[in-house]
């Protein structure tokens, strides 16, 4: 199937590693024009020589109240046009309640939540009919993970956000969606399995919880966002997409 990427320009934030990064590779894969982000330079710069000709990448912070505008309109200056953004942002340091500081939270919140709005609301402003915002969040939405209780705190609003956020842009012909990623195999997910005392124990553990009883492989993620953040799912918005191995069960 088509999935009509061709020539379409997205924005895509957190590009360097993990997820943003599979799902850059993914829709440039399929012809479209990316840009992708990172706060470091280098890593930009070698994320997107390697994800092929047709993207360039920009260092930027999620947490800088200019970096949204600047991001959009170096993609229209480098390719013509920007068709949608898909947000992804590292995810907040680890701990429980009793551990995560005030200072851990005020820049968890800076860049997790009110940079992703930021630049969603920059980026609906500047979308035209056919266009679509993205968010990648996380299987927290629905139910808290252990030990990541920032994260817990912030993904659910977030989502509320961009349901609220696809009601208002849907009469403009323009469509918000999210993906609720479970246990997939990046630095991240590993970086989390290892905090524990048997990291090999802690994934078979995980993987018994999954029905197809395995991690998602990156690209597995990198499609699912590609195909929803495409001219193939125009009639879908409002959704926050588990891509989890079916531990939702598709609710």
């Amino acid at each position: 199937m088509d999935l009509g990427l061709k020539d379409r320009v997205y924005v895509v934030t957190g590009a360097t590693r993990g997820l943003g990064n599979a799902a850059a590779r993914e829709l440039a894969a399929d012809g479209a024009k990316v840009l992708v982000t990172g706060r470091d330079e280098k890593s930009v710069t070698d994320a997107a020589a390697a994800l092929g000709p047709d993207v360039v990448g920009v260092a930027a912070d999620n947490a800088d109240p200019e970096a949204a505008g600047r991001l959009i309109a170096t993609a229209r200056e480098r390719f013509g046009r920007f068709d949608g953004v898909l947000i992804s942002v590292g995810g907040p340091p680890p701990g429980f309640v009793a551990d995560n500081t005030d200072e851990q939270w005020q820049a968890a919140f800076e860049s997790v939540f009110l940079g992703a709005v930021r630049l969603a609301r920059t980026a609906a402003a500047e979308l035209e009919d056919g266009g679509v915002v993205g968010f990648v969040l996380s299987g927290s939405v629905h139910e808290p993970i252990p030990g990541l209780t920032i994260s817990n705190g912030l993904r659910p609003g977030l989502a509320g956000f961009a349901k609220s956020l696809a009601d208002e842009l849907g009469p403009r012909g323009i469509r918000v969606v999210g993906l609720l990623p479970g246990r997939v195999d990046t630095d991240r997910v590993r970086e989390l399995d290892g905090l524990s005392a048997d990291p090999e124990a802690t994934r078979a553990a995980a993987e018994s919880r999954i029905p197809l009883r395995r991690y998602g492989a990156p690209e597995e993620f990198g499609r699912a966002a590609a195909f929803l953040l495409s001219p193939a799912a125009s009639y879908v918005t409002g959704v926050m997409l588990p891509v989890d191995g079916g531990v939702r069960h598709g609710f």
